[in-house]
């Protein structure tokens, strides 16, 4: 696998705190890494991925503050520069995107096109 020393997304310290948190449950599989990519789908043509998972061919690897990420190659060119943050409010929770590259979003901010 590759190896790539800018991480091509950036977490926020909120992000980085749950994905830490998440790593430390007694179930976790320490051999998964954080996949951060892109699918077919969603309201507006593609819709993120967030979640653990194997290396797989094509994948680049990347570190940020300790997690393991794996990104397919593929995938970087519509989400280098994102932003993943962490929203634990009453309103809202979970993973947010801020992605530069998006040309619009949809409402619930999980799919994209660009």
């Amino acid at each position: 696998m590759e190896m790539i020393t800018t991480a091509p997304v950036s977490l926020s310290a909120s992000a980085v705190k749950e994905l830490k948190r998440l790593m430390s449950e007694p179930d976790f599989d320490t051999s998964k890494k954080l996949r951060v990519g892109v699918k077919g789908g969603g309201c507006t043509g593609l819709s993120y991925v967030l979640g653990f998972d194997d290396e797989q061919e094509g994948d680049v690897d990347f570190d940020i503050e300790g997690i393991p990420c794996v990104l397919n190659k593929n995938h970087e060119l519509y989400l280098y520069g994102m932003q993943i943050d962490w929203l634990d409010g009453l309103n809202n929770r979970g993973f947010t995107f801020k992605n530069p590259n998006a040309s619009s979003t949809c409402g619930c901010g999980s799919s994209f096109a660009v």
